[in-house]
């Protein structure tokens, strides 16, 4: 069972930040930045072809993409007559189309915590660190003030699962086995590490959590760095440094 072939999008600015995906009839669409989606494409085997998205340039505004989401956000997912904007839904979905690695656990307290802890990084942490919230912030108060601001909203939900999970959490955050909320997590300490400079010594549970699945083969599969754009990127990067562009 899987995808035929997947396309994956990449939205080229913002490592850790944005990602989409797009499935229709077979195929799918994914524009991603080391997201939980792609995490879970990975960890399921689905194979997938990858196209890259320039947000610089804002593709994610183009016609074609307003189809699929006026909100010009990603993620988004297409299957058929299906149309999904949300990573949280997505992966829902994906749970109860493709049956093999069950992202939720049976026993039904692990199930309703994995879907707590996914929540909170996907409702209460990652929007709002977002780049378009980043813009406007940065915009309205300032760069000083836009980084208070997502270091406040980051700690507070690192604060919260840290409690949330210090007892349920094994080598991963429910036990032995990579659930849903390992995937979220994974991603978002990612974002807050690499991209915001979070410390996480203040967070010995969910530091635990991340090192266990930093050394999964899908993690790693799943890094912006070893998607085909990558060189692309990095030159483009280096570019825009020297000032040609």
């Amino acid at each position: 069972m899987g995808f035929k072939d997947c396309i994956v999008f990449f939205l080229a600015k913002f490592l850790f930040l944005e990602s989409s995906l797009r499935l229709k009839s077979q195929r799918s669409i994914l524009a991603q930045s080391q997201d939980p989606i792609f995490a879970h494409l990975f960890s399921r085997g689905l194979s997938y072809e990858y196209r890259a998205v320039n947000i610089d340039k804002g593709e994610q505004f183009t016609s074609e993409f307003d189809k699929l989401n006026p909100l010009h956000y990603v993620p988004v997912l297409v299957d058929g007559d299906v149309v999904i904007s949300d990573s949280y839904a997505i992966l829902l979905y994906l749970e109860e189309k493709y049956h093999q690695r069950p992202l939720l656990p049976v026993e039904p307290q692990l199930r309703a915590l994995n879907l707590q802890a996914a929540s909170i990084v996907s409702s209460n942490m990652q929007p709002l660190h977002m780049l378009s919230v980043l813009r406007y912030m940065e915009e309205r108060v300032g760069p000083e003030e836009k980084q208070l601001w997502v270091n406040f909203h980051i700690q507070k939900g690192f604060g919260a699962l840290e409690k949330l999970l210090t007892e349920s959490a094994g080598k991963y955050a429910t036990g032995e086995e990579v659930y849903m909320a390992d995937v979220f997590l994974a991603p978002q300490i990612a974002v807050a590490t690499k991209r915001f400079n979070i410390d996480m010594s203040e967070f010995p549970t969910l530091r635990k959590i991340y090192n266990s699945c930093e050394a999964l083969p899908e993690f790693k599969a799943s890094l912006p760095e070893r998607q085909p754009d990558a060189a692309i990127r990095v030159a483009r990067k280096k570019i825009k440094t020297l000032g040609y562009i």
